[in-house]
């Protein structure tokens, strides 16, 4: 919950890096809310809270992923290609990739202890 809970701390930042750890974290916590509020619209019958939490959600999701691709040495405009066939498929293996060692033009590495 801190890796989900520190992504809206940055919420709209897309400068910086994110490690593979405060990602995948991020993304598994969201994916646990969203099945949760699926079983809970199925059981009430209503259809608006998906939509809303999705909605919330949006620029975060951006943003985090932006910082993913800024902590393997790429620029946060690679996201565009998950708009293209199969380009989500390239989007999953950069996500997956290690830190690139150092600092690089983005900033800082986040793994190096402050």
């Amino acid at each position: 919950m801190k890796w989900y809970l520190e992504a809206f701390k940055k919420y709209a930042l897309f400068q910086g890096r994110a490690r593979r750890k405060e990602y995948w974290m991020f993304n598994l916590i969201n994916l646990i809310i969203l099945t949760i509020l699926v079983i809970i619209e199925q059981v009430v019958d209503i259809s608006f809270l998906t939509g809303l939490y999705i909605l919330a959600i949006l620029l975060p999701c951006f943003s985090i992923t932006a910082r993913r691709l800024h902590d393997i040495g790429r620029s946060g405009w690679w996201i565009l290609i998950n708009y293209v066939p199969f380009g989500s498929i390239v989007l999953l293996v950069f996500t997956c990739q290690d830190s690139q060692e150092g600092n690089n033009e983005y900033g800082f590495n986040p793994k190096v202890p402050a």
